[in-house]
């Protein structure tokens, strides 16, 4: 991560996290897989949200996309791999559904207007990116950006995409967890915390 004052959690949006709507269509509890692949800039922020929701069972970091060969911190911060840094999230389908994942996605764990960068943190790599792991999903997904743009709670165009997942590669075993584990760290206190944050005061009913 390039800069640790690098982002401004929430930034994009003209109303309040709270106020960003549901999905209108969501995947129904007995046809959602409960996993999801998402993609939106540093994967330690985005892993250290979706830790507090209830019904996530689980969140590894990783790469989406891109060769096995390249599939290492090292060279996918270099911006030429065709990675993204992602997080693959197990959910209990019963507790939480993949639509819910889709708003805080778009509403708290980062900012889907920019386009191949998160704040300071600028390439490919740290693009805003959907993975959908099947139809169901993928429908969602479209719908659900489709109808945050006609709904304009976005100060700029969203600059999210949808994906498909040739493969997911887990990152290293140093960035699992990290932003639980180094809550000192300059970056995680200037823009993971905040984000953190944002989602207890948005969202305290989804908190586990």
């Amino acid at each position: 991560m390039s800069d640790p004052f690098c982002e401004i959690p929430g930034q994009g949006l003209r109303v309040p996290p709270s106020a960003v709507p549901d999905p209108a269509d969501d995947v129904p509890a007995d046809d959602d897989r409960g996993e999801a692949v998402l993609a939106g800039g540093c994967f330690w922020c985005t892993e250290a949200v979706y830790r507090q929701l209830a019904g996530v069972l689980g969140v590894v970091p990783g790469y989406a996309g891109g060769d096995a060969a390249t599939a290492n911190y090292e060279a996918v911060c270099s911006g030429r791999t065709a990675h993204a840094e992602a997080i693959r999230i197990t959910y209990d389908p019963a507790r939480l559904s993949y639509g819910q994942l889709l708003k805080v996605f778009m509403s708290v764990a980062h900012d889907p207007t920019q386009r191949n960068r998160q704040g300071n943190d600028i390439g490919p790599q740290y693009r805003s990116a959907l993975f959908p792991l099947d139809e169901a999903q993928a429908r969602v997904a479209r719908a659900y950006l489709e109808q945050l743009a006609a709904a304009g709670v976005y100060a700029a165009p969203i600059a999210t995409t949808i994906e498909p997942l040739p493969a997911f590669y887990e990152a290293e075993r140093y960035h699992h967890d990290y932003a639980a584990r180094n809550p000192g760290q300059p970056y995680i206190r200037a823009v993971s915390m905040p984000k953190v944050e944002k989602l207890a005061k948005a969202f305290p009913g989804k908190l586990r």
